[in-house]
């Protein structure tokens, strides 16, 4: 009852947020989209949403960061097109059997949730993709992060890439000219790199996406020189040379629930948890000189946030007769 109840007391908070929003300037160009698209089909498809987030992330402290990285995953695979809620079908093979996606997506209940109450008020209007975008917001602004207008109006893809899952996304591994390339392979440069790279102020990842930095960062049998050592040993224990794979680590320890400036602080202090993370200090002068700028001001980095995540969700979406509006998040109409 009590869950219930401070559930609910989140939905006149996300009405004040919404209306909040509504007389702000977009940043950047929206391209095909429009934040006011649904204002006449289905005028309060942001509310349902914004309520549903609202209630599993009272459920669940992680699931803010889990909803906001369902539409990164999402849109550097073909685009944000809600290609990775498919499930295996037919012809389709799932993005969620990818390496990036396997054993850490996840989320997609939420979305079933916010989609059937969709369907309920607004059938066959509001698309998964606009679901993901409008879930990444208000995760985001849940935790203590920024708000931006959502431009609205992609539709559905009808199939998923999980090569393009596997071959697209940055890995937590990856040198940082790669993770560079793989941003503007997508129409986005460094500071849309780093500021979303900030999302990592929330969440969590598992031991085997950074074990190599605590025993063998180069295949010299020595750990990552440029992990802080006390750190290291703190990691040790829950994350040992074999076994404890799953195991979770929080990205932010310091305040891993908040959507704040810590994750930049951190890096300074070499305590980057992902090799991908810290390298945006280490790997260049453009990257770190940004790393020192958000770790500085707090306001400049939500700035950025919302207007690269407004860029990054104008990422080749599906727009008029194109796709289609799916009934189920997880399968396309004919199925």
């Amino acid at each position: 009852m009590k869950g219930e109840m401070a559930a609910a007391a989140l939905v006149p908070l996300a009405v004040t947020f919404l209306f909040s929003l509504s007389s702000a300037a977009s940043p950047v160009q929206w391209g095909k989209l429009d934040p006011h698209f649904y204002d006449h089909s289905c005028p309060q498809a942001q509310l349902i949403v914004a309520s549903i987030v609202g209630k599993a992330h009272y459920q669940d402290p992680r699931m803010a960061a889990s909803l906001l990285r369902l539409h990164f995953h999402d849109c550097f695979v073909k685009g944000c097109d809600a290609s990775l809620l498919l499930d295996s079908s037919g012809s389709i093979v799932s993005e969620k059997r990818s390496n990036p996606n396997r054993d850490s997506a996840r989320g997609f209940e939420v979305i079933d949730e916010i989609k059937a109450a969709l369907e309920a008020a607004c059938p066959g209007t509001v698309s998964c993709a606009d679901i993901l975008a409008l879930a990444a917001r208000d995760s985001t602004v849940m935790t203590g992060g920024p708000g931006w207008m959502v431009p609205l109006g992609r539709r559905d893809a009808r199939g998923a890439s999980v090569q393009g899952s596997n071959n697209d996304i940055p890995a937590p591994n990856n040198t940082l000219p790669t993770i560079i390339t793989k941003f503007k392979l997508q129409g986005l440069d460094i500071v849309d790199l780093v500021a979303l790279l900030g999302s990592h102020t929330i969440g969590d990842s598992r031991c085997t996406s950074f074990r190599q930095r605590l025993y063998n960062q180069t295949g010299n049998g020595l750990p990552d020189m440029t992990l802080d050592v006390s750190y290291a040993a703190a990691l040790r224990p829950r994350c040992p040379r074999s076994g404890g794979d799953q195991n979770l680590f929080f990205l932010d320890p310091v305040t891993p629930f908040k959507f704040d400036n810590q994750y930049y602080k951190n890096i300074l202090a070499y305590r980057g948890l992902l090799a991908s993370d810290e390298v945006l200090l280490t790997g260049s002068p453009a990257t770190g000189d940004l790393v020192k700028l958000y770790a500085a001001n707090q306001d400049i980095f939500f700035q950025h946030f919302a207007q690269s995540m407004v860029k990054m969700g104008n990422i080749s979406p599906l727009t008029g007769a194109d796709g289609e509006i799916r009934k189920h998040c997880r399968r396309v109409n004919h199925n």
